[in-house]
């Protein structure tokens, strides 16, 4: 028979009750939420576009208050928003300041809105399938880029998921 240690027993105690006890919600790191008043968002969308009614849906899942405006004016919106055409997608969403472009898993919204950088915005361009509101399953990693300020800047790689 094995010698038994107080440090044996504990570790023993310790990882039975890790195993029996069911985590109920996953754990989220605090740096991946945003600020509570930052949870209301405004999503332009063609008025045909179901995908965007998903990411809408996807959204709120996630916490955010949607608002949802059809238009026809995409084109005119992301020129406004400074949206370079290489980025555009086929929603935009405003949320405390800043211009979402595209079907932008919820991570890197989240960054942005808690680490507030000197941009625009962010954006998955085009309509990846497996994206958020999207159907089919996820081809390849997405990569989100910057919407810099500056127009005249080139936008960078935020994230990549």
């Amino acid at each position: 028979m094995m010698p038994t240690t107080r440090r044996a027993t504990f570790r023993a105690v310790l990882a039975a009750t890790a195993a029996a006890v069911p985590l109920t919600r996953p754990v989220r790191a605090a740096a991946a939420q945003p600020p509570a008043a930052s949870r209301e968002a405004t999503l332009y969308k063609n008025p045909q576009c179901d995908c965007c009614e998903g990411y809408a849906a996807y959204l709120r899942e996630n916490g955010y208050e949607v608002r949802v405006l059809p238009s026809h004016d995409l084109a005119l919106i992301s020129r406004q928003q400074q949206v370079p055409p290489t980025l555009e997608g086929c929603h935009i969403t405003m949320v405390d300041g800043y211009t979402v472009v595209g079907h932008v898993p919820i991570g890197p919204v989240n960054r942005l809105l808690a680490e507030r950088p000197d941009i625009r915005g962010i954006s998955l361009p085009g309509m990846p399938m497996g994206s958020p509101g999207m159907g089919g399953p996820k081809a390849a990693p997405f990569t989100i880029y910057t919407i810099p300020r500056d127009p005249a800047a080139e936008p960078a790689v935020y994230a990549v998921e």
